[in-house]
């Protein structure tokens, strides 16, 4: 492993994700699945997000849409709120989405659309 590369990658995940959620994946690894956060810390964050080509907020609307693509409702659920971190506005995550629908099929858009709107309900003390 390469530390200044997790490092990096901590720093750049905290920011994104919080530290709250970057502590808990990290005390829930167990000897089974912490080579995957180590891998995911120091790949994604650092070597990837960490690179100086795209911004964070341009990263986050790519991971929004390669993420509805795939149907991973827990991932999404978790970009969504770094989006918002990173600056990308709600009305932006609409238009990712709704390009999401024309190129990825209207049941991935739906369920990107139902997600969000419940994580922006939970931000907003209202219920989903």
């Amino acid at each position: 492993m390469d530390q200044d590369t997790y490092d990096k990658g901590r720093a750049i995940r905290a920011a994104v994700l919080g530290e709250d959620y970057v502590r808990r994946a990290s005390e829930n690894a167990d000897a089974f699945s912490k080579p995957l956060q180590d891998l995911v810390t120091e790949y994604c964050w650092g070597a990837v997000w960490g690179r100086d080509g795209l911004e964070l907020k341009t990263r986050s609307m790519l991971n929004l849409a390669m993420i509805a693509v795939l149907n991973r409702p827990n991932e999404l659920r978790t970009h969504i709120r770094g989006a918002l971190t990173n600056g990308v506005t709600r009305d932006e995550i609409c238009e990712v989405f709704l390009q999401v629908g024309i190129y990825a099929g209207i049941p991935a858009a739906v369920d990107s659309f139902r997600l969000a709107r419940a994580v922006f309900a939970e931000l907003d003390g209202e219920q989903p």
